[in-house]
């Protein structure tokens, strides 16, 4: 194939990056584009469909012109995508009829607490691998169909169409004509089933859902349709990979044998492991997933724990607090001090995700006195995130029965030497940096180039990965100890 370019979108929370690579890895062209959060009441977090669509769009177009790429040197598209984020949109016009429910928002927690206190937890985590929390998809799903006036009724005609992110864009891509998501994203609805990998009856029932509303569940490597009508692209482009944004970053850094872990600090953070083909109830509060299928039938599942505010914390830090003016100006400001003085923060600012589950929990700083400077409290920011995914790891551990020897990191927040540091120390154990760290945007090419034969295995993917840093750990224990004391009491208070 000549110049077999893969062209990577990846939909997050706050922006769209989109990559362009060959089949040797060299990303040709590389655009972001941010687009508006919208915060209608405390708690709630939404995105407007068309402003995504039109970030996704500005992103290709700028990816190709800096790559100074055709558009039509594109052998396929894949894409990785924020999860749990539920869109509805009318399947004749494919507007959407309300605004896009965040992961992050909080709004269905009462009913969450509803169907728990019914005791119906057990009964849906034993067929999802997931608890009843806000920040899956069918509360909010629910919410939808409920709240919009004639929303039911139009769902049951067959007039509107459900998804998650992935689910939008294809149809976008499609020109309407593709109506589909991939496993690792309907395995984030709490609608599938996690073994049979298909929507289940029961759960449709429960939570008011109609099926004529759903997408079909396809493999995340696979042509599900091709482009149609989409500004600054020639029709016929084949969409070929699908994945969850933090499956996507697992298959990104060739996780592929059972153990392989891997952390993502993005916006939230994200901390999985692959189990192989089989999925692992969990008894320490973490989530089990389907990590990948691919045309082949293969069939991976994962485990994971999930901290919603990573990267957000130095967002607010930055916009909310207007202490720094970069995000990348926090490393700095931290490295000012030894240690944050006694300062912990819990940046539990969208509630705390596994292994405590409490939605209702909100950030807090603890130890702050008289000397306390910006300094320590953006140093406080840095641990809080290395803290948590601490929490998070311990509990994969006692799942998974075994240590975890080493993890590679990726995302955003993980090009901080200093968090990095911080977190190889809390872990005691060596914390591994790619050269790529926009892993989760490679693994969508992964996936879409093993469709199209731009790779022809995953050994071939297994070799083009490059470390670029390991940290190692050189705290001592009683600082260690000291810092986790204090973290264990500041969370028990927030």
């Amino acid at each position: 194939m000549a110049k077999p370019y893969i062209l990577a979108i990846d939909q997050g929370t706050t922006s769209t990056t989109v990559l362009v690579l060959d089949d040797r890895l060299r990303v040709r062209g590389r655009a972001s584009r941010e687009f508006p959060q919208h915060f209608p009441k405390p708690g709630q977090v939404e995105h407007d469909l068309e402003e995504i669509w039109k970030s996704v769009v500005l992103a290709i177009r700028a990816a190709l012109r800096q790559g100074k790429l055709r558009p039509g040197q594109i052998a396929a598209i894949g894409i990785t995508n924020q999860r749990e984020t539920t869109a509805l949109w009318d399947r004749k016009t494919g507007a959407g009829v309300a605004p896009a429910i965040v992961w992050q928002d909080r709004r269905t927690s009462g009913r969450c607490r509803e169907l728990r206190d019914a005791g119906l937890e057990e009964e849906v985590r034993a067929k999802t691998g997931l608890v009843l929390d806000p920040y899956f998809a069918a509360t909010k799903l629910e919410w939808l169909l409920k709240n919009l006036r004639g929303a039911a009724k139009k769902a049951r005609d067959g007039k509107l169409a459900f998804g998650t992110i992935d689910s939008f864009l294809v149809s976008r891509l499609t020109g309407g004509r593709a109506h589909v998501t991939d496993v690792s994203n309907s395995s984030r609805t709490l609608l599938m089933d996690l073994r049979r990998l298909e929507w289940d009856d029961d759960l449709l029932e429960l939570f008011s859902v109609p099926a004529e509303l759903l997408p079909r569940i396809c493999s995340s490597s696979e042509v599900v349709g091709e482009t149609r009508d989409v500004p600054g692209l020639p029709d016929g482009i084949p969409i070929a990979g699908i994945a969850g944004d933090q499956q996507a970053a697992l298959f990104g850094q060739a996780c592929f044998d059972r153990c392989d872990s891997k952390c993502t600090y993005g916006t939230g953070a994200f901390l999985l492991m692959n189990t192989g083909s089989r999925p692992i109830a969990s008894k320490a509060g973490l989530l089990s997933t389907v990590a990948w299928r691919l045309a082949d039938g293969e069939v991976a599942y994962a485990l994971e724990g999930s901290s919603f505010v990573a990267g957000a914390a130095v967002q607010w830090f930055r916009d909310g607090l207007g202490l720094i003016a970069r995000s990348s100006d926090i490393d700095r400001l931290a490295a000012k001090v030894e240690d944050s003085g006694g300062v912990t923060f819990v940046p539990a600012l969208a509630g705390l995700g596994a292994p405590h589950w409490r939605p209702e929990a909100r950030g807090i700083f603890t130890g702050l006195d008289r000397g306390t400077t910006k300094a320590h409290l953006a140093r406080a920011i840095l641990e809080g995130i290395a803290l948590e995914i601490r929490d998070l790891a311990s509990a994969m551990e006692r799942d998974a029965g075994r240590k975890i020897r080493s993890f590679t990191v990726d995302g955003g927040a993980s090009a901080s030497d200093l968090l990095m540091q911080i977190q190889a120390d809390l872990l005691g154990i060596p914390v591994v940096r790619p050269k790529m760290i926009e892993t989760t945007a490679l693994g969508a090419a992964f996936l879409a180039g093993l469709a199209v034969g731009v790779w022809s295995s995953k050994d071939a993917i297994r070799a083009a990965w490059k470390e670029d840093r390991r940290f190692l750990p050189t705290m001592n224990r009683a600082a260690k100890n000291e810092m986790i004391a204090r973290w264990e009491a500041a969370v028990s208070k927030a």
